[in-house]
């Protein structure tokens, strides 16, 4: 009887110590587990389109790796029908690699990336997004697939350069033929020396660089939640202050320009 009643005692006793350490165990769990969401957070999911203004200006003729680019949301972004993210909201972002247009041939290049959000009243997020869209003004391309913009390519600009310069030679050509008595062949030997002129002055010069321009637009697309709290999304004391990222916007092509590189004659 004694055996029994002991053994019972022994059991939950067992049982006890089991269901306590299941719960430290639970315990240490819930505390190893970061970002819980909270039935009282906003939380921006994951894949949103947050559209974007340039502060600065950036290019692959002066830009490095690791230097710093600034941007200013443009339109609110909103979770649970209240705005999280409103405009006037600050992206800070990185060059992570420059490539500069070759001669002939060959594109400037720039890869960006976006590394936090500061929200108006200060609140900071750190992350990483991509450039989802660029400004449809813009003479550069976006490569999606790699994050990278791409300048304009200029061969009819090349063949613009060497044809102008073909044809002034053949004009000067001949005028001293025709001084000469040989106005055909002045000018036959003219042109020949303006196009080689003209491609001399191709070859030693660079395609058209990659430009993001104070004011230009674009999309940033997060590739992670974004979570706030309710407190953290009081805006009534925010400092008021002029946008920072009014400005021309995208440069022209330089496609549509006159010949912009000079060649000897």
């Amino acid at each position: 009887m004694y055996i029994r009643l002991a053994s019972i005692a022994f059991a939950a006793v067992f049982a006890l110590g089991a269901q306590e350490q299941a719960e430290k165990d639970s315990g240490w769990k819930k505390a190893e587990t970061p970002d819980a969401f909270h039935a009282d957070d906003y939380v921006v999911p994951p894949g949103t389109k947050v559209p974007l203004s340039m502060i600065n200006s950036i290019s692959t003729k002066t830009a490095s790796e690791g230097e710093r680019i600034y941007l200013e949301t443009v339109f609110p972004i909103l979770a649970n029908g209240r705005v999280v993210i409103p405009p006037g909201s600050y992206v800070a972002g990185t060059v992570t690699d420059v490539k500069r247009p070759g001669r002939m041939h060959g594109r400037g290049e720039l890869y960006i990336r976006f590394d936090s959000l500061t929200l108006p009243n200060g609140v900071t997020r750190d992350f990483r997004a991509r450039m989802g869209s660029l400004d449809g003004r813009a003479a550069e391309t976006l490569d999606k697939s790699e994050g990278k913009i791409k300048s304009e390519g200029n061969k009819a600009g090349d063949l613009k350069t060497i044809g102008e310069a073909a044809g002034v030679g053949a004009g000067i050509g001949g005028l001293g033929g025709a001084s000469a008595g040989h106005p055909g062949m002045g000018a036959g030997i003219g042109a020949a020396a303006g196009a080689a002129a003209g491609l001399i002055g191709v070859l030693l010069s660079r395609g058209p660089d990659a430009v993001l321009a104070k004011g230009t637009t674009m999309e940033m697309v997060l590739d992670r939640p974004l979570q706030f709290a309710g407190t953290e999304l009081d805006f009534g004391n925010s400092m008021q202050r002029p946008r920072g990222s009014d400005g021309p916007g995208p440069l022209p092509s330089k496609k549509s320009g006159a010949m912009n590189r000079r060649f000897p004659l």
